[in-house]
């Protein structure tokens, strides 16, 4: 497995997050050859939104259509994260919540959101309407 080294650029000079276990990965390179790959780091969604996700919008989802929390969010990725699949006709390709970047989850979540008011007459309040800090959630994969 090739360890990833994150870090910032400052003045045109790398500046690793850990750079000591960037040297010592880079010593044990030593007489080989090597790919670089420079590309901007994705943010992480937070704990908090995770929270939110699981603990609001599927609990409330799940409890007011009667399903439990796992079909819930199978349900709603495949209703508001999948795409037609372009080599197998009639397939669809379901992206996993946990590989969105935050952009993309917050849509994800805003689309759900938006759903459930249009169509079940549901109110699912925005994160900074309520509390998350002791909301417990399980994640579902």
């Amino acid at each position: 497995m090739n360890p990833i080294h994150t870090g910032i650029i400052r003045q045109g000079k790398e500046i690793f997050d850990s750079p000591n276990r960037y040297l010592v990965h880079k010593a044990k390179m030593e007489g080989k050859r090597f790919e670089l790959v420079l590309k901007l780091q994705k943010s992480q969604r937070s704990l908090q939104y995770n929270r939110y996700y699981f603990g609001v919008i599927v609990e409330i989802l799940a409890e007011s259509i009667g399903y439990d929390r796992e079909s819930m969010h199978e349900n709603l990725k495949l209703k508001f994260a999948s795409l037609p699949d372009p080599n197998h006709d009639g397939m669809f390709i379901i992206e996993r919540t946990s590989k969105m970047t935050t952009e993309r989850f917050m849509r994800y979540c805003a689309d759900i959101q938006q759903w459930a008011a249009e169509f079940l007459n549901i109110y699912l309040p925005d994160p900074n309407e309520i509390p998350l800090d002791n909301l417990t959630y399980e994640v579902y994969r």
